[in-house]
């Protein structure tokens, strides 16, 4: 949303608050400074172990006394998180319009991944606005009967702060040593247990290459973590960080020879960089990615991740035919295309019979 908020500040046209729910507060707040932004109100709703349904509970129930006090036009939400479910869902039983950055992807499993696919789709279906990154992202939402909002093609955002960040971080690239760097995240909710042991194996037979650096900045998820730090801690070649700063993630991953993940926004920014990704995960909601060549679904089969990566770190020939940028989810755009379609959207603007909490009719310059 980072530049979502930096390219609304400079339409006078647009009055945005910026507001957090207070979850992972210091990669929040981190992210925040590395885009020279302030925070309106952090709702502080983050707590340790809490539950997905506790988390929304907790949104439903703050959202009315701030939708009361600022009386927004519209609330934007972005990606398929339960911060981002629990808002829209809020906002929508207030009677507030609601935006959807990043609708329509799809992996047609609810299921796999879980929540995410739930939320993605439940978000769509209350969205007056939705910001779909490619044509085949709104295709699915065409395909909806549940969603009746009006569908922008717009390109990511997440691929905006990429390539902003990534030129702000020019000339700073970090130094592996002389070995190849393979940078490894995995985070999913459906991985922890045997999907993280899977990967971890992976991981311990790949470090026994002396060619090769394996970085894996850890996720604030308690679960998650423990179960890689049992795994992989102390081993040679391997080295477990603490989370990164944006920065520091950006010059990472444009400085690694490959990348591991099971992370949804890497899948759209590896190919911008053009860094070979082997997608930790069975299925995928971002088929122009794959289509790309870019990037290759191996799961979490430990034989299955080491035979690819090893015929990416061996052969020049395969390794080269994917490390070509691509840009399916856009050139660095997609926030100027969004608040175009939101200006669009204000200068028809009516309030609905189904007021915020207060009762009261929202002003209709405030978006």
């Amino acid at each position: 949303m980072a530049p979502i908020a930096r390219a609304a500040a400079a339409r006078p046209a647009i009055d945005h608050r910026l507001v957090a729910t207070g979850q992972h507060r210091e990669l929040f707040d981190d992210m925040a400074a590395a885009f020279g932004l302030t925070v309106d109100r952090n709702l502080a709703l983050g707590e340790t172990g809490q539950t997905i349904e506790a988390l929304e509970r907790r949104i439903a129930a703050a959202l009315p006394a701030l939708a009361d006090e600022l009386r927004p036009d519209m609330i934007l939400v972005q990606g398929d998180t339960t911060s981002a479910w629990g808002s829209a869902l809020a906002a929508h039983r207030l009677g507030m319009a609601v935006g959807h950055v990043e609708a329509g992807l799809r992996s047609h499993d609810l299921a796999l991944p879980f929540p995410e696919e739930r939320n993605r789709v439940e978000i769509d279906a209350v969205s007056t606005l939705l910001f779909a990154p490619t044509t085949a992202a709104r295709a699915n939402l065409e395909a909806e009967p549940a969603v009746t909002g009006r569908i922008h093609v717009t390109g990511n955002t997440g691929i905006d702060a990429l390539l902003w960040m990534r030129g702000m971080a020019a000339g700073h690239r970090l130094h592996d040593g002389g070995r190849r760097l393979v940078l490894v995240t995995c985070h999913r909710r459906e991985n922890i247990g045997a999907g993280i042991a899977g990967i971890c194996e992976a991981l311990r037979r790949l470090a026994r290459r002396p060619d090769v650096r394996i970085v894996l900045p850890l996720h604030p998820n308690p679960s998650v973590r423990a179960g890689i730090r049992e795994a992989l801690a102390g081993i040679a070649n391997i080295e477990l960080l603490d989370p990164l700063d944006y920065p520091t993630m950006v010059r990472m991953m444009d400085g690694a020879h490959l990348i591991l993940s099971d992370s949804g926004g890497l899948q759209e920014e590896a190919p911008a960089l053009g860094v070979p990704l082997l997608v930790l995960r069975d299925n995928s909601e971002r088929p122009e990615a794959l289509a790309t060549g870019n990037i290759a679904l191996v799961g979490t089969d430990p034989d299955r991740i080491v035979a690819a990566a090893t015929r990416l770190l061996d052969n020049p020939a395969a390794y080269a035919a994917m490390a070509v940028p691509a840009y399916p989810y856009g050139r660095g755009d997609a926030a100027e295309r969004i608040l175009d379609a939101i200006e669009d959207w204000a200068a028809t603007f009516r309030p609905r019979a189904s007021q915020p909490a207060s009762g009261r009719s929202p002003p209709a310059s405030q978006a």
